[in-house]
């Protein structure tokens, strides 16, 4: 009821709020007036958390292409040509290495392989990547990665997701999170993986963050996605199920705070429910011309596997999807998860892996180029960590997080140039390092994200892809 005394114009609760006690009182307002407005966008995120929203700023990149190699390929056989440590191969390392690789890893190794300048740029590749070569005008090569982890399981999780643990969403979780996906008739994150890798699910998880964000795996590559039909029922009897189902779930919800399993279930369905109608044509690749399957390999048994991953990727975010990550986990001729970890045999098994991959990385970058979409896709490859330029086992590297190598490519990135360096054995990052951190922070940014405003509230405390790290790396960005 306003109050008010003789004479006086009324005064409203607000006002009262404001004026009694200095105005303590509108701090409980205000708190109500919250509470409202989480609820609403609560509710607003159920409805459909894939709902395209808006970018901070304006992004240079709308899709994002993760080329993961999974266990670690050798920066100093690929990338980072060291004249030196060829000319002191089978010395000892001059200085000192850390304690704990002490046991594990032996004298300076050598690359066995020829580096050439390639592109207008001259940036040296080394002859096993060929391909990827011809492609350096449009690629930006960072010499400088450090991570801080020399274990597959933590290395592979932070690269991922920015953490050690299995406690943090993914870097795809992050990006449907903060930007939803512009085709609601396909997953937003999608991730191509034949085999999986030995951490599994938590490296495409979304953790914390509501579930309906998390990666949707796709290992069998000619049936992408099994049960998806329905031969037993037509649509409109499908969509009276799904309607009847959905009102027991929100029945069964109601009872409970709000639990984004719940939630992503239904949405789950839903997008089960659409995607009949578009998911079979996004994964079909017969439709490809001659020419097309001749540029990525995709009938030679060499490269055929890489190859479809490669052109599914390229439909898929031609398609409007968010985050494609692309495991290379399995060729013809192995199919271990970890193909880059030559630990031995390096001299038979790298050449083998860049055989499975170059043609088809090569081959997505210029059909991205040809047609007009690489301006808009960040196409990143890499590894968890790089490998020592010591030898292990005679014919083999050990894991090296102290600097490797790794390249992007579109979306708003210089093509052409190379960005920090190694010291003149490959050991160290000595000029320019970029961390992990910093990697993530700087793909945010491509896609309009600022990487220390996308935060999620859990546990008491906002957590944030970089944590409390990273910068964006802006000497490599287009003006």
């Amino acid at each position: 009821m306003p109050c008010h005394g003789h004479g006086e114009k009324p005064v409203s609760r607000r006002q009262a709020l404001k004026q009694f006690a200095n105005g303590f009182g509108v701090l409980g307002l205000a708190n109500l007036l919250a509470q409202d407005v989480v609820a609403d966008s609560i509710n607003a995120s159920a409805a459909n958390p894939l709902a395209v929203r808006a970018p901070m700023y304006a992004p240079r990149a709308k899709s994002v292409i993760f080329l993961f190699m999974a266990g670690g390929p050798s920066h100093v056989d690929l990338f980072d040509p060291k004249p030196r440590l060829v000319q002191e191969d089978g010395k000892p390392l001059p200085f000192p290495m850390p304690a704990l690789m002490r046991t594990k890893t032996g004298n300076l190794l050598g690359s066995k392989y020829k580096f050439s300048k390639h592109g207008q740029s001259g940036t040296e590749v080394s002859e096993l990547l060929p391909h990827i070569g011809s492609c350096v005008d449009d690629i930006c090569v960072i010499r400088s990665m450090v991570a801080d982890n020399i274990n597959h399981n933590g290395a592979c999780l932070q690269m991922n997701t920015g953490e050690q643990t299995l406690s943090r969403p993914s870097l795809g979780s992050w990006l449907l999170y903060g930007l939803g996906s512009e085709n609601q008739n396909l997953p937003g994150f999608v991730v191509l993986s034949p085999a999986q890798p030995a951490q599994g699910a938590p490296l495409w998880s979304s953790s914390f963050l509501p579930a309906a964000y998390q990666g949707t795996l796709v290992s069998d590559l000619k049936k992408p996605i099994a049960d998806l039909s329905n031969a037993r029922l037509s649509s409109a009897q499908q969509r009276r199920q799904l309607d009847m189902l959905k009102q027991l779930n929100r029945m069964h919800q109601a009872s409970r705070e709000e639990d984004s399993r719940l939630s992503a279930r239904i949405a789950s369905f839903e997008l089960a429910f659409r995607m009949q109608a578009e998911a079979p044509e996004a994964f079909d690749v017969s439709s490809e011309s001659p020419a097309t399957r001749k540029l990525y390999g995709l009938d030679n048994p060499a490269t055929e596997i890489f190859a479809r991953q490669c052109l599914l990727a390229r439909r898929l975010v031609e398609r409007g999807v968010r985050m494609v990550q692309v495991y290379h986990t399995q060729t013809s001729h192995r199919s271990s998860c970890q193909l880059w970890d030559q630990h031995g045999s390096l001299h038979v098994e790298l050449p083998n892996n860049c055989l499975a991959t170059d043609q088809p990385v090569a081959a997505l970058l210029k059909d991205l180029k040809s047609r007009g979409l690489l301006d808009e896709t960040l196409v990143v490859w890499g590894g968890e960590f790089g490998r020592t330029p010591t030898a292990e086992n005679r014919d083999g590297r050990e894991h090296h997080p102290f600097g490797f190598t790794m390249w992007l490519a579109g979306g708003g990135v210089k093509g052409g140039i190379v960005h920090g360096a190694t010291d003149d054995y490959g050991w160290y990052a000595v000029q320019d390092k970029v961390h992990v951190h910093d990697l993530h922070a700087t793909i945010l940014h491509l896609m309009g994200i600022n990487h220390e405003k996308l935060t999620y509230r859990y546990s008491g405390r906002d957590y944030r892809l970089t944590d409390v790290s990273g910068r964006v790396v802006k000497e490599i960005l287009l003006v």
